[in-house]
């Protein structure tokens, strides 16, 4: 039975890190590119990804956590987000105390509701409303200096958060662009200015 356990986080850390692979083959220095337009520094950008698969094992590698809840872990500039469902407050404290001990996360931002986890429906709307989120973004073209990629978007059920080093000209904008896109109910900035 363990190894079932281990099955799907390890299934995902392999398949994410040769998709990674496989996108430097094919589009050449693509990772290389996508680091030189994040204000973040290379090293940050590892540090936030290695906070991501640490917090994706503590989902799946807890049983209590893995059977009962729906939660998502973005980590940018080394600010956690936790979005999601937990059918209890103790629960969602046990999620927040594990994830605070990961290396290098500076602060985590609880975005866990206290209810059943969501339907794939909801999911699948959440995605859909990331993807038209991050299409938007590119159409804004009068912002001297913005790149669309900067912006990180995250989905749940209705709900924007937007994470990113922006400059303080680019932040409303982005929110007003991200405002009018079908099916937003509410937009969470969590920027952090830079000059």
């Amino acid at each position: 039975m363990k190894f079932s356990y281990l099955l799907l986080p390890t299934s995902a850390l392999i398949f994410s890190l040769l998709s990674g692979c496989a996108a430097v083959a094919v589009g050449g220095a693509t990772t290389g590119v996508a680091v030189v337009h994040d204000r973040r520094t290379a090293g940050t950008v590892i540090d936030d990804q290695a906070i991501e698969l640490k917090a994706l094992n503590i989902f799946y590698g807890v049983k209590t956590i893995r059977l009962n809840t729906h939660v998502n872990a973005t980590s940018y500039n080394g600010l956690l987000l936790l979005t999601g469902e937990a059918p209890t407050e103790q629960l969602r404290q046990n999620i927040i105390q594990r994830v605070s001990r990961i290396p290098k996360v500076e602060k985590v931002h609880n975005e866990i509701i206290i209810a059943a986890p969501s339907s794939l429906v909801s999911r699948s709307s959440d995605s859909l409303i990331t993807s038209k989120s991050k299409v938007a973004l590119f159409n804004v073209s009068h912002i001297k200096g913005f790149d669309p990629t900067r912006v990180k978007v995250v989905t749940e059920n209705g709900v924007v958060y937007l994470m990113g080093l922006l400059k303080q000209h680019e932040v409303s904008p982005v929110i007003e662009t991200i405002r009018r896109v079908g099916g937003v109910q509410r937009v969470v900035k969590l920027f952090e200015i830079v000059t």
